[in-house]
């Protein structure tokens, strides 16, 4: 793996804190557009063909999670929470300003771990970081497992759908955020609620994008 000089400045640097647009009580170092922190950040790589550096957006299907944890706390009021995939790291500081006694933000992408600690320090939370691959493990121990827009590619989406299923079997809640993925399941969910997200024709397809919130039963 590259590895990179400095990820928490080259965020500060290419990135600016500004209100989630459908859950503004946080703020996120947000990129204004895609296509100039996608080329910077495969520079900064040096890896062309890289995907989108997810971290640097806040995604429809995790702008409705957070949503849903702020409006619902007892979801997570106390207990220990997962946000896997979890990218700019949006769905654990929603948790922990709904009160969980701890967030675990899961993500592979190296810039990930640097992404996560400036957006819980910019919202006064304490956030803990895991970079390996969860899916090669039973999941972890703990009482709620927030994944949001995780099913861009069948293959993934199989996997880590399986993986949240062997996590519910055992007892964990586990709550999807999602805005009509090519490939999210359409039966089998239990649905809580829907929003109307806003966001951008760079990101999605439309500047309003309905996102839902789900159950594994």
């Amino acid at each position: 793996m590259t590895v990179i000089a400095d990820p928490a400045a080259f965020i500060r640097t290419n990135t600016r804190l500004q209100p989630v647009p459908h859950a503004p009580e946080i703020t996120l170092w947000l990129a204004d557009e895609v296509t100039p922190i996608w080329r910077l950040t495969e520079e900064e790589l040096g890896e062309l063909g890289l995907p989108p550096p997810f971290w640097a957006f806040a995604w429809a299907g995790g702008q409705a999670l957070a949503r849903y944890l702020l409006d619902h706390p007892q979801e997570v009021a106390g207990k220990r929470v997962l946000d896997f995939a979890a990218g700019s790291g949006l769905v654990g500081v929603a948790a922990m300003r709904a009160g969980a006694a701890s967030a675990l933000c899961a993500d592979i992408d190296p810039f990930c771990e640097a992404a996560v600690a400036a957006n819980a320090q910019a919202n006064g939370v304490a956030l803990d970081f895991v970079g390996h691959d969860l899916l090669n493990a039973p999941p972890p121990p703990v009482d709620v497992i927030c994944a949001g827009d995780i099913c861009y590619e069948k293959p993934m989406t199989e996997a880590v759908l399986a993986w949240l299923g062997q996590a519910r079997a055992a007892g964990t809640r586990v709550l999807i955020g999602d805005p009509g993925r090519t490939y999210f399941p359409r039966s089998g969910l239990d649905f809580l609620a829907e929003y109307r997200v806003p966001t951008t024709r760079e990101l999605e397809d439309q500047e309003i994008k309905r996102a839902s919130v789900w159950a594994l039963p």
